[in-house]
């Protein structure tokens, strides 16, 4: 399978747009944003568990990040509420499962092979600080390594957003609009743009909150190539 699979492009994807798919795990489906390979291959997905539904415990051989968009979703670690932030490195397993349903954003194999960081923050209970070179923006830092850079960005409304990307970026709109290259981004849509890549986006009249990742698509793209 592939989806948005050239990452020399830029891919916009709205998830209230894509029609979920079912999975091999029933009341588990998922909306495709990208997606190389068969099930154990890269992958961007928003995934929903119906109430009580559940998935066999697995190893995630090229590790697992995700942040949950609504409910509650569990795992034998605990349990992860609406604003959590979650990485399970390569090899890492669980068995996953939602008492009153859920829905998620998980990023598969995209890790790299060495990283072995499990990363839990519920950036809900978390205060964002004023970025001190970027008007109108405020950040939550979620995780950086000398590969990639993943932070929430509250942008102000009507805030003119700049970014010059030399190794990529992607955008999950979590709350509020923005638009950018004549696209119009809204709740849970998603954007990637490649490497060597520039963003000129303006926050819409709520402004936005963002999850964003930079830093890592010139190494994803690589992968994928081989």
């Amino acid at each position: 399978m592939r989806v948005n699979a050239d990452f020399s492009k830029r891919a916009v994807m709205h998830a209230d747009e894509i029609d979920w798919a079912e999975t091999r795990m029933t009341g588990v489906k998922r909306r495709m944003l990208d997606r190389i390979g068969a099930e154990a291959g890269h992958a961007t997905t928003i995934v929903s568990y119906d109430p009580g539904s559940n998935f066999a415990s697995h190893v995630h051989a090229g590790g697992e990040e995700y942040i949950v968009l609504d409910g509650v979703f569990q795992d034998e670690h605990g349990d992860f509420p609406t604003g959590c932030y979650v990485r399970n490195p390569p090899n890492s397993s669980h068995a996953p499962s939602s008492q009153d349903g859920t829905v998620i954003f998980v990023k598969l194999w995209q890790f790299d092979d060495d990283d072995r960081n499990h990363v839990r923050i519920h950036f809900n209970d978390m205060t964002a600080t004023a970025h001190p070179d970027r008007e109108g923006v405020k950040e939550i830092q979620l995780y950086r390594d000398n590969r990639e850079h993943v932070r929430i960005e509250d942008w102000a409304a009507g805030a003119e957003i700049a970014l010059d990307l030399p190794n990529g970026a992607e955008f999950l709109v979590l709350d509020g609009s923005f638009t950018e290259a004549g696209d119009t981004l809204r709740k849970h849509s998603w954007l990637r743009v490649p490497a060597d890549g520039t963003v000129r986006a303006k926050a819409g009249n709520e402004g936005a909150r963002v999850w964003v990742k930079t830093g890592h698509l010139r190494f994803v793209a690589q992968l994928v190539a081989e």
